[in-house]
């Protein structure tokens, strides 16, 4: 079953609003080579840098999906996994994905595990910007519900995993964003994607 939530009143500045915000550089190994300006830096040539997905499961093994907000710069109004972003300059990924899930979507999440930890893409171009990123993917527990921040989140839902596995794999209108589906083909038979998919045991449920 789907539910959709509506977003609640933003909480802190948009991105946009920060244009001091870096990215990390980064070669096709995953090591830092500098750091950028992150507006300024993703064009027709954006160069590669370290960026995260994370895909977040509750109790019941039911996955959230969220729609980017109409705003966004690149891909706005498309479904995609729960949180992306980009960790800053000495930050862990694990803290980045805390960071943004609070920001997002106002929630906190635990369990968070790396599926893909080499995972490298590079989007075709939406209105001339071209995403490269070194990308790994993460899931997690939720530990509380979503409250979407509509600056970043137009609307986010609760649905069972083969379903959105099926609809985005049949998308043919770019619903759903490209990454996302590049990310699923190497995620979706991950034995941790089996196991966060089902709901947790009763005993450890209850512990």
């Amino acid at each position: 079953m789907t539910t959709e939530l509506s977003p609640n009143t933003p909480v802190g500045p948009p991105d946009s609003d920060q244009p001091e915000e870096l990215i990390v550089l980064v070669d096709e190994r995953g090591r830092a080579i500098g750091a950028a300006e992150k507006r300024s830096s993703h064009h027709a040539n954006t160069p590669l840098h370290l960026a995260f997905s994370c895909y977040v499961f509750d109790d019941d093994g039911t996955f959230l999906t969220t729609r980017r907000a109409l705003p966004k710069k690149i891909w706005p109004g498309v479904w995609s996994n729960s949180v992306c972003g980009h960790p800053g300059v000495d930050e862990s990924m694990i803290d980045a994905i805390h960071r943004r899930l609070d920001y997002e979507l106002g929630m906190t999440a635990r369990d968070i595990q790396v599926v893909l930890p080499r995972h490298i893409y590079r989007a075709p171009p939406f209105r001339g910007i071209i995403e490269y990123e070194f990308c790994p993917v993460y899931i997690a527990r939720a530990a509380s519900d979503p409250q979407p921040n509509p600056l970043e989140v137009g609307a986010c839902a609760w649905i069972d995993w083969e379903s959105f596995v099926e609809a985005v794999e049949t998308d043919t209108s770019d619903t759903y964003s490209w990454w996302c589906r590049n990310q699923l083909r190497d995620l979706k038979h991950h034995p941790l994607i089996a196991e966060y998919s089902r709901p947790i045991p009763r005993l450890e449920h209850d512990r």
